[in-house]
């Protein structure tokens, strides 16, 4: 097995973080699957235990493939852990859209934290660099790293802002088909364009990760 690269620049973190926070191509169709599969049961079925075991199975077999290959199975049960509590929500309340409630309130959450640290200028992303170099808090010293971390954090909070705002209404109406396809196209989808804008902005610079004085001292 080949060594991982290591980085030398903020962008080359911030892509390898980023690749391994969504699994790559294997951890974004894990992810959809069970949305798919859940929309198929609901649309045929109507009913709700039908959609939601559609989904568990289909995880499951996910899970299962990657234990055989023996891969990660991280990404794999954080989803199952989501559709357990989803469904957990949805047996108290008895209505069909609350599945989708655990996932409105998680990015709302989101939306608050990745804000919450922009306006502070202590932009989320930056604890992606900062995991990698010896001091946690040094990529703050530079103005330039500092403002592309910022971007790409505001890149990141777009999108849970987005699910938040067409998922809510959907869901005060009870339109439960609605958010199985919101919740499947404002998925992996939304994810992947996300990740193809970040590489444009990556692409574009080669920040070091040591902060101007020390570039200057060496």
């Amino acid at each position: 097995m080949s060594a991982q690269t290591v980085p030398t620049t903020v962008e080359e973190v911030v892509r390898q973080r980023l690749s391994l926070a969504v699994g790559g191509w294997r951890g974004l169709l894990d992810s959809a699957l069970p949305g798919v599969a859940f929309l198929v049961a609901w649309t045929t079925t109507q009913d709700l235990w039908t959609a939601v075991g559609a989904s568990v199975a289909v995880m499951l077999v996910a899970v299962a493939v990657r234990v055989v290959r023996r891969e990660t199975v991280q990404h794999a049960l954080g989803g199952l852990l989501v559709l357990v509590v989803a469904a957990v929500v949805a047996s108290r309340t008895g209505r069909a859209g609350d599945v989708f409630l655990p996932g409105i309130l998680l990015n709302a959450a989101l939306a608050v934290v990745f804000a919450v640290s922009m306006v502070t200028r202590w932009p989320v992303v930056g604890f992606l660099v900062g995991a990698v170099v010896e001091e946690p808090t040094r990529w703050r010293r530079d103005p330039g790293v500092v403002a592309l971390c910022q971007k790409l954090t505001a890149l990141l909070l777009a999108g849970y802002v987005l699910r938040v705002a067409v998922q809510l209404p959907l869901y005060l109406a009870d339109d439960v088909t609605g958010l199985a396809v919101a919740k499947l196209l404002l998925g992996w989808p939304l994810l992947v364009l996300g990740l193809v804008v970040a590489s444009v902005v990556l692409l574009r610079g080669r920040t070091p990760l040591a902060p101007p004085e020390e570039r200057v001292a060496g």
